[in-house]
């Protein structure tokens, strides 16, 4: 949805760049901005807002995500989880993906030292390990783990440009 605090002039040019069942609202107060959040909210949904002025700060805060636009992002810094430079929106859809992916890896990076915590702790307990190959081995799982994380991040980084 569309929350502006302008009136209603931009809206044929919004229809053009925007999905057909976009909804607008024009001449929102913050306080407007800040309750269609809350209303979302508490329907279950999940929030990510883009706004682009300090009258959007408090809905910035409430949402799940809230990234702000600037032409300079050294001096703006409103209630936000992110700044994005005004040039760069139109890569907002490749950043979620991209964040998404991170994600993954991350979880599959926990999973894979829980395994390798896991085989190497049943190991040492039977007695079936020694303290020196023990030795060994960890710092290799750490190794091992941060390498995974940059190959994956590496392809996945590939996969999105």
């Amino acid at each position: 949805a569309i929350l502006s605090g302008d009136n209603a002039s931009e809206k044929s040019r919004l229809e053009k760049l925007l999905p057909k069942l976009t909804p607008f609202y024009f001449d929102q107060k913050p306080t407007d901005k800040l309750n269609f959040i809350k209303e979302l909210q508490d329907k279950g949904k999940n929030v990510l807002m883009v706004g682009d002025g300090l009258n959007d700060a408090g809905a910035l805060a409430q949402s799940n995500v809230g990234i702000a636009i600037s032409e300079n992002t050294n001096v703006f810094s409103p209630a936000c989880d992110g700044i994005l430079d005004a040039s760069q929106l139109k890569e907002l859809n490749g950043f979620i993906l991209a964040s998404r992916k991170a994600i993954r890896i991350i979880k599959m990076c926990f999973a894979f030292s829980l395994l390798y915590n896991v085989i190497g702790l049943f190991f040492a307990v039977t007695g079936q390990l020694e303290p020196v190959i023990a030795a060994i081995l960890m710092p290799l799982s750490s190794i091992s783990i941060v390498s995974f994380a940059t190959l994956a991040s590496t392809m996945a980084a590939k996969k999105i440009n």
